[in-house]
Parts: C-alpha cells; structure tokens; sequence
C-alpha cells in the first residue's frame, strides 16, 4: 500500500570517479572518495553485467529445453572528461604499451542533490583496452574530450 510519499529517482549526472592502484586498500578509497575523485568526468558508461546461458536437452523430453547458469561477464567500462593539463590516463594507458604493467581498482559514486554517496560501484584489477583523444575541428567551438576504456575482473554494487 502506498503511504503517498513519492520517491524520485537520483539524476545520473552527479557522480565521482576514482582510480587507484590494485594494490591499495580499496575500503581506504571509499572512506576518502571526496578527496582523491579523479575529477571533471563528464560521462561514464559500462557499468554493466551479464550471465551466460548453457542449454541442455534432456534425453527422452525433446519438448524441453533446460538452461542454466555458466560464466558471469562484465562490459567494459567508459569514462569521458575534458582534457586539461593533467596526463594521468594517457601515462597509465601508454604503461601498458611499454610493458609497465599497473592496473587499477576504482568506484564510481552516484550522489544525491546534496553531492551525498547513494550509490556505489567498485571494479578490480582494472586495465585500459583503450584511449582516444580529442575530435578537432576549427570550424566548432567544443571541449577536447578524451575516454578511456577500460576491461576489469568484476563488479561490485557496495
């Protein structure tokens, strides 16, 4: 029954991004995230799971086909961001590139209107697949964007 208070859903434009090296403490992270937040991320996307499905007939039931639970998958997540003077993503994309391999852990926080945590996702043992700069044109008048992708090894709603 309904008590006649209505509930809004958060607004997906308020959140934080941090990364931090896999060998640090991530609970450290999540206590200190209004300090470390990598900043200025304009748009983050892949926070995503799915499960795959092995399918099985049974012998004698030909009208029957079972399913069940095999391997968990985690999409690749996306962060976006103004560039500015700091080169953080790219040196950590480029490591990879010289064989000076660092991954990351990192959250990613939804916050409510008053900038307080509702939400928050943690990935493991992150490693960037990928990173794009910016799209020039001297004909618009847009903020040099880069993204970073990066593949992880799960997925935590804490």
């Amino acid at each position: 029954m309904s008590d006649g208070l209505r509930v809004d859903p958060y607004r997906a434009f308020n959140f934080l991004i941090t990364l931090i090296d896999s060998t640090s403490v991530l609970s450290a992270a999540v206590s200190s995230i209004q300090t470390v937040a990598q900043g200025g991320f304009s748009e983050c996307s892949g926070l995503e799971m799915s499960l795959d499905i092995e399918e099985y007939r049974e012998g004698g039931n030909n009208g029957t086909l079972l399913r069940f639970p095999s391997r968990t998958k985690w999409g690749n997540l996306r962060f976006k961001r103004g560039i500015a003077i700091s080169d953080d993503l790219w040196n950590w994309h480029y490591s990879f590139a010289i064989g000076q391999v660092r991954r990351r852990d990192g959250v990613v926080v939804l916050q409510d209107e008053q900038h307080n945590p509702v939400k928050v996702w943690s990935f493991s043992r992150g490693l960037p697949v990928k990173w794009t700069g910016p799209a020039m044109n001297a004909m618009q008048n847009q903020v040099a964007i880069e993204e970073i992708e990066i593949a992880h090894e799960g997925l935590k709603l804490l």
